[in-house]
């Protein structure tokens, strides 16, 4: 009876969690984009800023992807190109920030022990390939990038994967949607 009280415990508290993220998600798209589309403005690069980095964010998860093609239509290539690698890969340092310095019952509460030990497991079997590839495709690559953290993977390694994964993916995305 005391372990499904726990259990209990568990998904009441992720379910909240999960509440607050999805506000907070709404709440920046809200005040980024939709205020800029309900008062008539053009959209700005500090509204694509803002939605990039909490996109990459572990506990907001937003397809970046989507936003990126829809502002590569507004705004200048290698603008977007550079801002996209700079808000993407800062979020990324403060997830593995993050997994180094909070302990791992309040992350598995966002993300979910299954999600970090499965993303632990694809570090540890394949290292750089897996952070670069989690950084190359839509995956979750914050969810890898706290992973990293909390298994103190060496950050140099990090950081260059995430870079690179991330330079390919926007310059792929640039091509296919310019």
């Amino acid at each position: 009876m005391f372990e499904e009280r726990k259990i209990d415990k568990k998904k009441g508290v992720r379910i909240v969690l999960l509440l607050l993220t999805s506000l907070a998600a709404i709440l920046i798209v809200s005040f980024t984009l939709g205020k800029e589309w309900y008062e008539g403005k053009s959209q700005s690069m500090f509204s694509f800023a803002l939605i990039h980095f909490s996109g990459y964010l572990f506990f907001l998860l937003m397809p970046v992807e989507i936003a990126f093609i829809y502002y590569l239509k507004v705004f200048n290539l290698w603008e977007m190109i550079a801002i996209a690698l700079g808000t993407a890969i800062s979020a990324q340092i403060v997830d593995y920030l993050i997994g180094v310095s909070v302990s791992s019952a309040v992350i598995n509460n966002f993300v979910g022990e299954k999600r970090i030990l499965k993303a632990e497991k694809y570090i540890l079997k394949y290292g750089n390939l897996t952070i670069f590839i989690f950084n190359l495709f839509p995956l979750s690559s914050p969810v890898i990038s706290v992973a990293a953290g909390m298994l103190k993977y060496r950050f140099r390694n990090f950081f260059m994967y995430s870079l690179l994964g991330l330079m390919l993916k926007y310059l792929i995305l640039s091509l296919f949607f310019q």
